[in-house]
């Protein structure tokens, strides 16, 4: 796979790819369990509203996990941190596999979500140290790429092998996935790119604690949560809008899910190419984007045509923000693991936020639209917050030591025997 930058091309690094398979397997395990719910409901015997604990009880698990699981292993190399959480993911789901009872089956799913948090935020860090640092968000969208391919095949992945052969045979075919990734990061990501020697002072607990002192922050951590927040508040009854606004019907979802998840595929790539050019612009561009679209969305949602091409927009604009946050939180907190596994909790935060909301405005009677004009809102608050955080000046990249040179393929050039970044 090539990746071009100003008419030059650069191989992808195996690490890239490596952390992108970890991605891939996690992004399964949050969505696929959406098409399996009704056959684990029916054969552990429980109801719906319990089973819907499997999917509530991995978002909750993944916020508490992020926080954690990084800072209990701040001090150890990431590399090996890493080949450890894709190792919990395993486990979680083998857990889930086997599960004879709901209550195992519950603990499966909590036990793979506390990796979750921390694989991106640590990954991240380690996925901007394969490559040059002006390709750090397009590194960090590489990664990223495994959730946004994952979130397109999760529910009908799912349902179709669960139909086939269970709902059990899912988790073990996830299962599997994640002992290639195990094997992958094992195999394919340097040790240097793990180091946690030069981190600017973040190795520690405390001084990453003291990076959140920052207003940068905490203002660019509000806007990921208001933008997620805004973006799932209206995706989590997009099929309610769909069959009862639209007038699609049930079996339609399916394949509208699809449109979307291409549309988050484009937006990654997208947003990635452009944080490195323009990156708070980038994230601006995004976020208005994204409001414009569920406003729009809620006017023409009796429209057939207008709404797939919305669900696609609300894709490609509601990630393509991803790659930039990422980089401007940790980036902003002086490189710290920490706040890159708090920008996943904020995003699950805001996710659980937008949804309570967009409950709340079907409950109080306005109607299947109200989830996308309540998006539209808080996503516009979101903005008006990056808004503010460009204004305080630029956030300036870390230049961590070890970078991968200009040609990643000719190897990192060494220096008292440490890769360095060539200039």
């Amino acid at each position: 796979m090539n990746i071009s930058q100003r008419g030059s091309s650069w191989r992808t690094p195996a690490g890239l790819v490596a952390l992108g398979l970890g991605s891939f397997g996690i992004g399964l395990t949050e969505f696929v369990i959406a098409g399996l719910l009704p056959q684990v409901s029916r054969d552990l015997e429980v109801s719906e509203a319990a089973a819907g604990w499997l999917i509530s009880g991995y978002a909750l698990s993944v916020a508490v996990g992020a926080i954690l699981l990084t800072a209990a292993t701040t001090r150890l190399h990431r590399k090996t941190v890493l080949v450890g959480l894709v190792t919990l993911f395993v486990l979680g789901n083998l857990l889930s596999a086997v599960a004879p009872t709901y209550a195992v089956a519950l603990l499966g799913r909590v036990v793979a979500a506390l990796c979750h948090g921390s694989f991106f935020g640590i990954g991240s860090l380690v996925a901007r140290r394969l490559v040059p640092p002006e390709r750090a968000s397009r590194a960090v969208a590489v990664m990223f790429a495994g959730l946004t391919v994952a979130n397109v095949l999760g529910v009908p992945f799912g349902a179709l092998v669960g139909e086939r052969w269970g709902w059990r045979a899912t988790f073990w075919a996830i299962t599997g996935i994640g002992v290639l990734a195990v094997a992958a990061v094992a195999a394919w990501v340097p040790a240097w790119a793990g180091a946690v020697a030069e981190t600017h002072g973040t190795a520690g607990v405390r001084p990453q604690l003291r990076a959140f002192r920052s207003s940068r922050v905490w203002l660019t951590l509000t806007a990921t949560a208001l933008g997620y927040g805004g973006m799932f508040g209206a995706f989590s009854y997009l099929a309610y809008t769909l069959t009862e606004v639209t007038g699609f019907s049930g079996a339609d979802v399916a394949w509208l899910l699809v449109v979307y998840g291409s549309g988050l595929v484009i937006g990654n790539v997208v947003g990635g190419r452009g944080a490195d050019r323009d990156r708070d612009r980038t994230l601006i561009a995004s976020l208005a984007g994204l409001a414009a679209t569920l406003a729009v969305f809620g006017l023409l949602a009796e429209g057939r045509i207008a709404s797939v091409v919305l669900i696609f927009l609300m894709g490609v604009f509601g990630f393509a923000g991803v790659p930039g946050m990422i980089t401007r939180v940790t980036d902003a907190a002086g490189g710290a693991p920490l706040a890159a596994s708090a920008n996943v909790s904020a995003s699950n935060v805001g996710n659980a936020l937008g949804a309570w909301l967009g409950g709340l405005a079907i409950s109080a009677g306005l109607g299947y639209t109200a989830p996308l004009y309540v998006g539209a809102a808080v996503v516009a608050l979101g903005l008006a917050v990056m808004v503010v955080a460009a204004r305080t000046g630029p956030v300036v990249p870390v230049e961590v030591a070890g970078h991968a040179p200009p040609d990643p393929a000719s190897g990192p050039a060494r220096v008292g025997g440490r890769p360095a970044t060539r200039r």
